[in-house]
C-alpha cells in the first residue's frame, strides 16, 4: 500500500510555523495557476503532514474537477479511502487509476491489498500477480501474496513467497516476522527463533519481537533466555502490558505461580482497564479452587465489559464448580441471552437447567419422607 500521504511524525512548533508558510504559498501559486496540478499535490501533501485529511480529500477532489485522469490523485485518493476502511471507495479510485496508468505496479498492488481487506481471495492474488507482472523484483508483493495465503491459513504456499522475499531482500523485516509466526504456529520453535533473533539482530528496539524471542524459548523449555528476553523487552520504551502477560503465562508454564502473579497485578497497574490481567488471574485462582477469588478477578473484567458474554460463562462456571447451581444459572442464562446464537452455551444452560431440576426433585422427595 502506497502511503506516502501518512506521515506519524510530530512537527515541532518551528515545522508548524513553515508549514503554514508553505501552506499560504502553495495557495497563493494556486490562485494565479489554477490548472497547475502540481500545485494541488504540493497543497495535499502539506494538509498531509497535518493530518487534515479532509482537506486533504477537498484538494484531490478540485484537483480532479480539472483533471479528471490524474493518476497520482485517483491513487492517494484511493489510498485515503482505504486507510479509513471505506474499500469500495477506495476500489472505484484505483479502478480509475488503472485506466490511465496501466503500468503503474502500485495500482494493482493496491488493488490487491483492498481485495485481501475484503476476503476476496481470488481477486486479491489477481491483482498481485498483475503487480508482479510490472515489477517482479519488488519483494513487499510477495509479502502481500504469502500474508493472503496465511490468513487462508495455506502456510506451505505462505511460506514459499515470504522465502521468495527473503531471496530479493535479505534482511526484509515483514518476511522475518511472518515467518516466524508461521513456524510458531507449526511448532518448530527452532525455525521460528532464527527468524525471530534475526529480526531483533536488525532491529535490537524492537519491543514485539523481543516478546515473540521469549515465548519461544518458553515453548522449549528454555527459562533462562526467555526471561532474558522479556527483561529485555520491559527495558524498551512503550506499553508492557502485553510483555507482562506473557511473561506472567511463561512463569505459570515453568512452575513459578507466584512470580507468574506478580506479573499479572504489574499488568493491571500498567493498564487496569483491560481485562486479560483480571481473567488469568481469576483462572489461577480457580484452578486452585479458590472460588470466591476467581470470582472476584472474573466480576472485576464483567465490569469492564459488562457484555462480555465469555465472562459471564467463567463465572458461571465458578459457581458450578462450588457448587451454586442457582448462581450459576443465572450467568449461563445472561451469557446466552447476549449471544442467543451460540449453541455451546445454550446445550450447557439447558443441561444444567436439567441438572437443577433434578436437585430440586431429590430436595422434594427427601424432605416429605
Amino acid at each position: 500500500m502506497t502511503n506516502e500521504l501518512y506521515n506519524n511524525e510530530v512537527l515541532t512548533e518551528e515545522q508548524q510555523k513553515q508549514l503554514q508558510q508553505d501552506l499560504n504559498n502553495t495557495i497563493l501559486a494556486m490562485a494565479q495557476d489554477p490548472s497547475n496540478a502540481e500545485n494541488y499535490h504540493t497543497l495535499a501533501k502539506l494538509y498531509a503532514m497535518n493530518n487534515n485529511f479532509e482537506k486533504v480529500i477537498s484538494v484531490y477532489e478540485s484537483l480532479l474537477n480539472v483533471h479528471p485522469n490524474d493518476p497520482q490523485a485517483l491513487l492517494n485518493m484511493g489510498s485515503i479511502y482505504f486507510f479509513e476502511s471505506e474499500y469500495k471507495k477506495a476500489l472505484n479510485y484505483y479502478m480509475e487509476a488503472m485506466k490511465y496508468d496501466p503500468e503503474n505496479y502500485l495500482v494493482f498492488f493496491n488493488l490487491g491489498n483492498t481485495y485481501a481487506e475484503m476476503k476476496n481471495f481470488g481477486k486479491a492474488l489477481h491483482y498481485y500477480n498483475y503487480a508482479l507482472d510490472l515489477y517482479s523484483l519488488n519483494p513487499e508483493i510477495y509479502n502481500a501474496i504469502a500474508l493472503l495465503y496465511h490468513d487462508y491459513e495455506d502456510y506451505v504456499e505462505s511460506k514459499a513467497y515470504y522465502e521468495k522475499a527473503l531471496s530479493l531482500d535479505p534482511d526484509n523485516l515483514t518476511a522475518h516476522v511472518d515467518l516466524g509466526n508461521i513456524y510458531f504456529k507449526l511448532f518448530d520453535y527452532q525455525n521460528a527463533l532464527k527468524h525471530y533473533l534475526k529480526v531483533f539482530e536488525l532491529n535490537p528496539q524492537n519491543k514485539t519481537v523481543a516478546v515473540c524471542i521469549a515465548n519461544t524459548y518458553s515453548m522449549i523449555k528454555d527459562e533462562e533466555n526467555s526471561d532474558k528476553f522479556f527483561e529485555i523487552s520491559l527495558a524498551i520504551p512503550g506499553d508492557n502490558y502485553k510483555t507482562y502477560i506473557c511473561y506472567a503465562i511463561s512463569k505459570s508454564d515453568f512452575k513459578k505461580n507466584k512470580e507468574a502473579y506478580e506479573l499479572y497485578q504489574r499488568a493491571i497497574l500498567e493498564d487496569p482497564k483491560k481485562i486479560n490481567a483480571y481473567i488469568l488471574l481469576g483462572n489461577m485462582h480457580l484452578n486452585n479452587k479458590e472460588y470466591d477469588k476467581a470470582l472476584e478477578f472474573y466480576n472485576k473484567a464483567l465490569k469492564l465489559y459488562p457484555n462480555d458474554a465469555s465472562i459471564n460463562v467463567l463465572i458461571a462456571n465458578t459457581y458450578f464448580m462450588s457448587n451454586k447451581v442457582k448462581e450459576a444459572l443465572e450467568s449461563y442464562r445472561y451469557a446466552v441471552n447476549l449471544v442467543p446464537e451460540n449453541d455451546e452455551y445454550k446445550l450447557v444452560y439447558i443441561q444444567l437447567i436439567e441438572d437443577y431440576i433434578e436437585i430440586l426433585r431429590k430436595v422434594e422427595e427427601f424432605e416429605n419422607v
